[in-house]
């Protein structure tokens, strides 16, 4: 199987670099990996000591975020290396100023692996939730560098967990230490052998806190939303935004304000979004809002974490689409309502929020149409479920400090 997967993973680099000639996402795929081992060499030096961390994307970002913030404050001797493996979250990230370097992670050849690593020359790796790397993890084990998953998340149908996944199996003994999100995970790595396990919970509870401590007024918005329910509806696709659309033309709520933040900012579908609603509606790129409009649509990245401040109700989209609903926790740490799609079965956080019914299911449009009429018509139905969403943030704090003391201790030998 490992010599099936090293075919593969090359055979792989090649056929990517065919798919960029006709894939802008690919393009940056290729692109950026070029620059991956320059960057490096630029920024480490051979003798300075480096902490790495490995994100998929954007949302494990979030995770690993309060642990390099914390390790930039805590050691400020250290380098410290953010990688991805998806052009969505280098691309957004890769001038992020909490670390020394971001680079993509190459294709994980054996080559590859032993000049990243070599480059690189980690105290400590860092993986957050996924993204096991076979040849990458066989260096960092053969040069007993610490490595250490963060939030990770086990799963029954995963290749580990197979009688044919023994090669794969193999590669997790590269970890000094697993750090998970729930006793299910605990349980799974158990059962395969590995006792170094600490159930610590999800950073992303300690990210969003964070939010609340910071600024999130947007002056643009205060006119907009003064005296007025507000309601937003955060990283949204077209399948939300067709039932959003048909409620707001539908339900002409006197007293209701509407922020739409669509996932996608492409300048043509924003327009035919716009063009879809009956009411008076202002764009971010107009510079101001229209002391008419009742529906506003950020045409921008970057500041919904600071909208949701503004939100009675919150509808986060991507629970109408295959890969799922986006974050809700976001809106959650700002005690509100929340309301998504049907599909959000691969998310914890989202899960326990519907069980303990602070966020409300909308299977179909006539579901929407009655979630979002109760909530906008009982103030004391919003406060009760905005209650639930408050409380469930604040009993799962302190994942990033039991993980922070396990690393503190680790650097502690290091050194």
């Amino acid at each position: 199987m490992k010599y099936l997967y090293n075919f593969a993973i090359s055979l792989f680099g090649i056929v990517v670099r065919f798919l960029a000639i006709f894939n802008e996402k690919m393009g940056l795929f290729v692109e950026g990996r070029k620059k991956t081992f320059t960057k490096l060499k630029a920024t480490i030096e051979p003798n300075e000591k480096s902490i790495w961390m490995h994100c998929a994307s954007l949302g494990e970002f979030e995770q690993g975020r309060p642990i390099l913030e914390a390790i930039r404050s805590s050691r400020p001797r250290y380098k410290i290396i953010l990688s991805f493996y998806s052009p969505s979250g280098y691309e957004v990230r890769k001038d992020y100023q909490g670390v020394d370097v971001v680079v993509y992670l190459p294709i994980d050849t054996k080559s590859n692996a032993r000049k990243f690593i070599e480059l690189a020359h980690p105290d400590m790796a860092i993986f957050v939730k996924y993204e096991f790397w076979p040849n990458i993890l066989s260096v960092l084990k053969e040069q007993s560098i610490r490595t250490i998953l963060v939030s990770g998340v086990f799963r029954e149908d995963q290749v580990f967990f197979k009688s044919y996944g023994k090669w794969m199996k193999k590669s997790l003994q590269s970890f000094s230490h697993f750090f998970v999100q729930n006793k299910s995970s605990e349980n799974l790595l158990k059962k395969i052998g590995f006792s170094n396990v600490t159930i610590s919970g999800d950073t992303r509870f300690d990210r969003v806190a964070s939010i609340l401590e910071q600024n999130n007024s947007l002056d643009f918005l205060k006119d907009f939303v003064k005296d007025h329910i507000v309601l937003v509806a955060g990283s949204t696709w077209p399948s939300d935004e067709s039932k959003l659309v048909k409620f707001i033309n539908q339900n002409p709520h006197k007293n209701l304000r509407y922020i739409i933040a669509p996932h996608n900012m492409n300048p043509k579908d924003i327009l035919k979004l716009k063009s879809a609603i009956d009411f008076p509606v202002s764009l971010y790129s107009e510079d101001s809002i229209d002391a008419k409009a009742k529906v506003f649509i950020a045409d921008t990245v970057g500041i919904l974490t600071k909208i949701y401040s503004y939100a009675d109700i919150a509808y986060v989209g991507g629970g109408y689409d295959k890969e799922g609903v986006h974050n809700v926790l976001e809106p959650a740490v700002f005690g509100i309502p929340l309301v998504i799609g049907p599909v959000f079965d691969k998310f914890e956080e989202a899960k326990e929020l519907v069980e303990l019914k602070g966020c409300l299911v909308a299977n179909d449009q006539a579901d929407l149409n009655d979630h979002l009429n109760k909530l906008i018509l009982n103030e004391k139905y919003r406060n009760e479920l905005g209650i639930i969403t408050m409380t469930y943030i604040k009993n799962h704090l302190g994942a990033t400090k039991i993980i922070l003391n396990y690393i503190e201790d680790q650097l502690a030998d290091i050194s």
